[in-house]
């Protein structure tokens, strides 16, 4: 009985020539830049989780009706004043802003960290499997050519 599902089939890179290692190398390049380009940018995100998390946690009481600076982004603050110190408006994604009370928020914010630091731990170790493979085929490829190298005997 044949599955509707094929599974890949497995290739062992000693029986490769040089050419087809090249480019196994060149496809095993791609994927490490595109995944840790992707780690930067989860990384990036969980910063600003964090940021996010550290504001919400520093609306104090006493600020109350007070002029303090109020972060648009890591680098711009602007002039504000807060009329109300138990609420704040959370980004929830894709343009929309919800109004939470601060212990929401900071749950909120904690659960996007970890969700993002779980993300995280996978993707490093995809990396790091990515990276073994590259080793690999790197010495495969070192020895085939060591071999084709004609003696200077």
């Amino acid at each position: 009985m044949a599955s509707s599902q094929q599974q890949p089939q497995q290739v062992n890179v000693a029986d490769l020539n040089l050419p087809q290692l090249a480019e196994v190398k060149r496809q095993l390049d791609d994927e490490l830049s595109h995944l840790t380009n992707s780690f930067a940018q989860l990384r990036a995100a969980q910063n600003k989780f964090k940021n996010c998390l550290e504001n919400v946690r520093d609306v104090k009481p006493e600020n109350k009706d007070k002029v303090i600076l109020v972060p648009l982004t890591n680098s711009l603050y602007v002039p504000g004043k807060l009329s109300d110190t138990e609420h704040v408006i959370v980004d929830v994604g894709t343009g929309y802003y919800v109004k939470k009370t601060r212990p929401q928020a900071i749950v909120h914010y904690q659960d996007k960290v970890d969700y993002v630091k779980g993300n995280l731990d996978t993707l490093q170790t995809t990396i790091e499997k990515k990276q073994e493979n590259l080793n690999y085929l790197l010495n495969v490829m070192q020895a085939k050519m060591a071999t084709s190298q004609p003696n200077k005997s």
